[in-house]
């Protein structure tokens, strides 16, 4: 009964101080991304030389991904972008992701869409040392979306590929509606946003944000 006293002795005070005890039950860590390039092998051999390797920087929050010191210039109708990180591993399709300003440099409108959906996505031009290569889709938007594995979803009550509103706090906070939920047992918690989102609410690598549903 020891125990037992203890915990309700905790509860009582929590509730007696205005606590919130879900409060750190729906608390997630933010990841903040700038625009990026995932390379095939095959794309990362015409652009860099036959049997070409990635060379790691550093590794990402997200279990075996990583930023590489490898970069390209990416190129559309009206303008190009130089130095666009290349992360890894390598994936079995190129894509690239930008932000919505970047549209209007390059003169090409990217649909936001979740990595890896590349159906009906447009190309364009990825120029390296070696080589270059017109992709003919796979230029996209990230949508916002929040990593987990199986465990937190059933936790958080939410499912994988479900959407759902977040909160951030904070002057410049608001809620961010329409996030994807990703849920499997390879991923790390965290909330994926892109810089221009970010900047929107002040929202640094130290943020945490809440579920709402």
């Amino acid at each position: 009964m020891g125990k037992y006293d203890a915990l309700v002795t905790l509860l009582l005070e929590a509730i007696k101080e205005g606590g919130d005890l879900t409060k750190g039950l729906s608390s997630i860590p933010v990841g903040i991304s700038n625009r990026h390039i995932h390379l095939s092998q095959r794309d990362l051999e015409t652009l860099f030389g036959v049997g070409y390797q990635l060379t790691k920087t550093k590794d990402l929050s997200q279990p075996g991904q990583y930023a590489c010191k490898e970069t390209l210039t990416i190129a559309g109708p009206k303008g190009a972008i130089e130095k666009v990180r290349i992360l890894g591993p390598t994936r079995s399709e190129s894509q690239v992701e930008i932000l919505q300003a970047d549209c209007y440099k390059l003169g090409i409108t990217a649909p936001v869409r979740l990595s890896g959906d590349l159906q009906g996505t447009p190309g364009i031009t990825l120029i390296g040392p070696r080589g270059s290569i017109l992709l003919t889709k796979g230029l996209l938007i990230a949508q916002r979306h929040i990593h987990m594995i199986l465990e937190d979803a059933k936790n958080f009550g939410v499912t994988d590929r479900g959407q759902v509103t977040i909160q951030v706090d904070g002057l410049r906070g608001g809620t961010y509606s329409n996030v994807v939920v990703r849920a499997n047992n390879t991923s790390a918690l965290e909330f994926h946003i892109d810089t221009e989102e970010a900047n929107a609410m002040q929202l640094t690598s130290t943020s945490k944000i809440t579920i709402l549903k």
